[in-house]
């Protein structure tokens, strides 16, 4: 049975296991454990022990890899994909499966590991009950093929038979969920009923009563946040991003969400997204003509009536916002920045008292949260302040301005522009030539037969994305390089713009935003001017406090300064 070769070779032996979601309802449903972790790991042992251990000392079992609850259609399992990076190691060189499924369900990359991964690493497989032996010469493994494609069918097929059984359930209205909305839960007596949670229920009560009364979805969060009410992330535990930096928090979008959720006014709402195929965990949002909706399955949270009132508010609401009444953008408009979060400040017109500000607007749509600090200034006196200070840095630099100092540093910028553009392109054109080069060796490989067309396929697909990347890359290298030269060619009108400037007693807006490129403030009131090109170094100076009033032009522009 073994060839006298194998007995010189030492096997590190690796054990997979898999069990799918499928695999585990039907353990509950029919107490079968013949697809168990457990039974899994027993099966293995057992031949390994009755096979190897028992007759050889060239084969040591070094670690089991365990994926409970995985799908065999998905390769990106975690401990599957430690086994890999263990393979890359030279940990192990032998792996045993139960049986073929348990590798994977997916003919193409399930053939690919077989064909191609586990053999260009002199890895040999074993699937016991299947009675393939890479290693052996046997008659069963020219099976193999049929066995994996007929997994991959029985997957399709399964994922088929899922859907319809989901699909009739939901015309049903019974809730299929991995986890109702927020304020419900499942009903212990059928878990397709919703029933209202007791604890998170009457916070979205609370919500819609507020919503109702005409309060703002702004000040609404902050009365979430007052009470220190439980979020719904924070109810659910969910995972957040490490882009989030108010995790318990209620934010405007957690509010907006509840609001415009037609499943509190009783009706059950699904199939508001789809899988693109049971091979992917990519959803696709549906049109609202495919979804599922079924009336008055469950308790509402809110009445019908008061749901459409609130949302017909809220349209009324986006109508009056798209035509307000157009204003003149003020000369440092665009420009204002704030130093502590980076969003831009927010300059605003008080049409009541013809007066306009500047401020954070992360900070003024909810001050309770601190999610900033104040940066609140009187416009006016700002935009009288930053003008003198640009005509002083600007009237510097024109003085100290030599045309043959610039053109030699703009000569100079553009041989290392030029440099590092060119390395750029030489490192990615070296690796272009690595990635076709491989390319290459496995069409040779396809046209001599050695591997089929789907593994072809399925092969050559990150090597075409990857070049893919690399041409986009090189564009945008040579893309930059010319932009660059395209600034560069332009410094020379910049000190024209400059004087053109200087030479007007209102200075034109579209002047300014050639020259700057951004104001950021500080919550400290410190100012800094951050001219375009690097030819001006960046400016700082503190805002001037005035003993003048608030609005020194006084109400409709009427100045209210004694003179």
């Amino acid at each position: 049975m073994y060839s006298n070769y194998m007995l010189d070779i030492q096997f590190y032996i690796g054990i997979y296991i898999r069990l799918s979601q499928e695999d585990k309802d039907k353990d509950k449903k029919y107490e079968n454990e013949s697809e168990s972790v457990i039974n899994q790991r027993a099966i293995i042992n057992e031949y390994i022990d009755r096979n190897y251990l028992s007759k050889f000392t060239n084969y040591v079992v070094v670690d089991t890899y365990v994926d409970d609850g995985y799908s065999g259609t998905d390769f990106d399992r975690p401990d599957f994909q430690r086994l890999l990076g263990d393979i890359k190691k030279k940990r192990i060189n032998m792996i045993i499966v139960k049986d073929l499924s348990r590798l994977g369900r997916d003919h193409v990359m399930t053939g690919y590991y077989m064909e191609n991964f586990f053999p260009e690493n002199q890895i040999r497989f074993v699937s016991i009950l299947d009675g393939y032996d890479s290693f052996m010469n046997q008659a069963s493994n020219d099976s193999s093929t049929f066995i994996v494609a007929c997994n991959d069918y029985y997957s399709k097929q399964n994922s088929i038979k899922i859907r319809n059984v989901l699909n009739n359930k939901r015309s049903n209205g019974k809730f299929i969920g991995s986890a109702p909305s927020f304020g419900y839960m499942r009903d212990p007596e059928d878990k397709g009923h919703l029933i209202p949670n007791p604890e998170t229920a009457p916070i979205v009560k609370e919500i819609f009563k507020m919503a109702e009364r005409g309060i703002g979805v702004s000040e609404i969060t902050t009365t979430l946040n007052e009470k220190g009410y439980v979020t719904p992330s924070g109810y659910k535990q969910t995972k957040y991003s490490t882009r989030l930096v108010f995790r318990d928090d209620w934010n405007i979008s957690s509010v907006k969400k509840i609001l415009s959720n037609r499943i509190y006014t009783g009706d059950m709402v699904q199939h508001t997204q789809a899988k693109v195929s049971y091979k992917s965990k990519k959803k696709i949002t549906l049109d609202q003509s495919l979804w599922v909706i079924v009336e008055d399955t469950h308790e509402p949270l809110v009445s019908k009536e008061t749901f459409e009132l609130i949302q017909n508010r809220k349209q009324n609401n986006n109508r009056i916002c798209k035509t307000t009444t157009e204003r003149p953008i003020r000369l440092f408009e665009g420009l204002l920045y704030c130093k502590e979060c980076g969003n831009r400040l927010t300059v605003t017109y008080r049409k009541n008292h013809d007066y306009w500000t500047v401020n954070c607007n992360r900070y003024s749509r909810d001050p309770i949260r601190g999610r900033c600090s104040s940066h609140f200034f009187p416009y006016d006196y700002l935009e009288e302040q930053l003008k003198k200070h640009v005509n002083t840095i600007l009237s510097k630099y024109l003085k100290q301005f030599d045309v043959n100092d610039l053109n030699k540093e703009i000569i100079n910028r553009e041989k290392a522009i030029n440099n590092d553009g060119n390395n750029k392109i030489k490192s990615l054109e070296s690796r272009k030539v690595k990635i076709v080069d491989k390319m290459n060796h496995l069409y040779d490989d396809r046209l001599n037969g050695n591997i089929s067309i789907e593994s072809y396929k399925e092969m050559v697909k990150p090597y075409e994305s990857e070049l893919s990347k690399i041409n986009q890359e090189i564009e945008g290298v040579k893309a930059n390089v010319q932009e660059e030269k395209k600034n560069l060619s332009m410094i020379p009108d910049y000190t024209q713009q400059i004087k053109q400037l200087l030479d007007l007693n209102k200075p034109k807006r579209e002047l300014l935003l050639s020259l700057i490129d951004r104001i950021e403030i500080d919550e400290n009131r410190l100012i800094t001017i951050k001219f375009k090109y690097g030819i001006i170094p960046n400016s700082e100076f503190y805002y001037e406090e005035t003993t003048g009033p608030r609005n020194p032009y006084g109400k409709k522009g009427k100045s209210s300064v004694k003179k």
